[in-house]
Formats: structure tokens, sequence, C-alpha cells
């Protein structure tokens, strides 16, 4: 018994860890291109080598911490190619999932998507222009309408895969004078055409979102 609590002991402490590590590194306070110190991080959160290793090993699996020879492991910094790279799947990828949402959504979903923008306009950081909406997972739009899709396969790929390298550059970047406001009328005009049923709207305009989203941080980023 002792075993095993030390065992479930060690799993959450690895996933606390874990989680403020994501956080640091998707808000910025752990720059892209720094190098993580197990050491320095083991100091600052109090933990032991072993919990922190597995830590980062599943930030590698986010595509958020790389592991080079001679080097280490540093937050991920993607060149302007790369992320050019990531916004052209991005781009594609999300407007798929808008169409399809749109033929497999019902009423109800709809619903909890008109409450989430509204959750978005509500924010403080938003009402006063320091920001968008910065919140994961369901309280995520782009999230959520990828959820809606009915495509697994998608789902895994824009939900687990590259979502928080996504979010990374979307975190960063959403306090980019004028674009938070922008970015709701883009998310709000993207889920009525969702609502309609009209699959070839929603994934021409989530794909323009994206493609602004994209032309903000290349006006904003030094690479």
């Amino acid at each position: 018994m002792d075993a095993t609590l030390d065992k479930n002991h060690s799993t959450t402490l690895m996933h606390q860890i874990f989680e403020k590590i994501q956080n640091a590194i998707v808000c910025g306070d752990l720059p892209a291109g720094s190098k993580i110190s197990e050491p320095e991080l083991a100091r600052i959160y109090g933990i032991s080598r072993g919990p922190l290793r597995e830590a980062i090993h599943r930030l590698e699996g986010q595509k958020l911490v790389e592991r080079t020879a001679h080097v280490g492991a540093r937050v991920v910094s993607l060149s302007s190619q790369q992320l050019t790279e990531l916004y052209q799947i991005r781009e594609n990828l999300e407007g798929l999932a808008c169409r399809l949402a749109a033929q497999n959504i019902d009423k109800e979903q709809i619903l909890s998507l008109r409450e989430v923008l509204r959750l978005h306009s509500e924010d403080p950081n938003f009402k006063q222009g320091k920001g968008y909406y910065v919140q994961h997972g369901d309280d995520d739009f782009h999230y959520c309408v990828i959820r809606n899709c009915g495509n697994k396969i998608l789902e895994k790929m824009l939900c687990q895969e590259l979502y928080h390298l996504i979010r990374m550059y979307r975190i960063q970047f959403s306090n980019t004078p004028n674009r938070p406001r922008k970015a709701l009328m883009e998310h709000l005009r993207v889920l009525d055409a969702i609502a309609e049923g009209d699959g070839e709207l929603a994934e021409l305009l989530m794909r323009r979102h994206i493609s602004a989203s994209y032309q903000n941080i290349k006006n904003n980023i030094v690479l």
C-alpha cells in the first residue's frame, strides 16, 4: 500500500510540475529557445530530478521542448519557415474542422459555443484591451469547435499533438492592439456559419481568421 501511495504521489507531483512548466512556456515566462536547466527547475519547484525528467519528456511529446545532441533540452523556437509550415497546417486543418462541425453539430453544442464566446467577451483583460481570453480546453473556442467536428483523427492532431505549440503563439501575440476585438468578431462569424450549417462559409471564415492571426504574428515576432 505504501509503495502504491508513493507512486500515486510521484505521479501527481509530476503532473503538477508538468502543468506549471507547460504554462510557463506557453505564456512566455520560459522564453523560446531558452535552455531547460534540470537543477534550476528542481530548485525552483522543490522537486526531485525523476518526476521533473518525466514532465520534460511529456513536454517533448507536446513539441514544446526539443532535445539536441551536445546542447540538451530547450524550449522550442520555430524558425520563420517552421512557423509558416505550422500555420499552413493549422489553416487547412482547422478550416476542415469547421466544415465538418457545420455538418455534425447540434443545437445544444451551438449554445455551448455561444456561451464560450460570451465568457470571452466578458473577460476583464479583454474588456480593458489587454489581450484575448487565454484559457485552454473546454474554455477555448478553437478547441471546442474541433471537438465537435466528428473526426477523431483530426481532433487528435489539433487538440493533442499540435495544440499547445499553436497555443503558445496564440497567447504570446494575443495582446497586439486591436487584434483581440477583431478575433472575437471573426469567431462569432465562424460560429454563425456553423450554426447555419454552411460548411463552405465556415471553412472560409476560419481560414481567413487563422491567416489574419499568422500575419499578426509575422508583423510582431522577432525570429
